[in-house]
């Protein structure tokens, strides 16, 4: 089994064991995500040596960069945050930066599916088109489903998928 397999492997389990916890405890352990890491540097760094501890670098710093104005703005959990940028330790840089934008993209369909699901769309648009108005951020109100946590983990696995397939059919092991 090749390295680049192996290591797709791992890192398919680790974002695996995160969606569990996040959707038991809204939690995603430290611990995991520090294990995952240093597996993905590790990784990185044995297939492609200083190269590749830099692309796994990158890839983390690239990751964490995009999510991390998320969180400050209240749109996403610290631990996602992390989570984000430990999938960037796995993948070279420019598959880090996919799986990051393919993550983006299947939040925001599963915050639109919940939003459909729950009958709240013209609820949520409202509450947009008022923010829109007033160009000031409204919270949404405590019985609205934007105002809930939503395990981001799920869409971070997803899009992660999405970079993984792509890495393995369109250009083969290591891009």
């Amino acid at each position: 089994m090749s390295t680049e397999l192996v290591s797709m492997v791992l890192l398919t389990g680790l974002l695996g064991v995160a969606v569990v916890s996040d959707l038991l405890h809204h939690r995603i352990p430290n611990i995991l995500v520090l294990l995952g890491l240093a597996l993905g540097l590790i990784g990185q760094m044995y297939s492609g040596g200083l190269s590749g501890l830099g692309d796994s670098l990158l890839g983390i710093l690239i990751c964490f960069a995009l999510f991390l104005p998320m969180y400050a703005f209240g749109g996403m959990a610290a631990g996602d945050v992390k989570l984000m940028a430990m999938v960037g330790s796995f993948l070279p840089v420019h598959y880090a930066l996919w799986a990051a934008m393919f993550s983006l993209i299947a939040g925001g369909v599963c915050g639109v599916l919940i939003v459909l699901v729950r009958g709240q769309l013209r609820q949520t648009f409202g509450r947009y088109w008022l923010i829109l108005r007033a160009q000031a951020y409204l919270a949404p109100t405590s019985d609205e489903v934007a105002g809930k946590p939503f395990p981001y983990s799920i869409a971070i696995l997803i899009g992660t998928l999405n970079s993984i397939y792509w890495q393995l059919n369109v250009s083969g092991f290591g891009g």
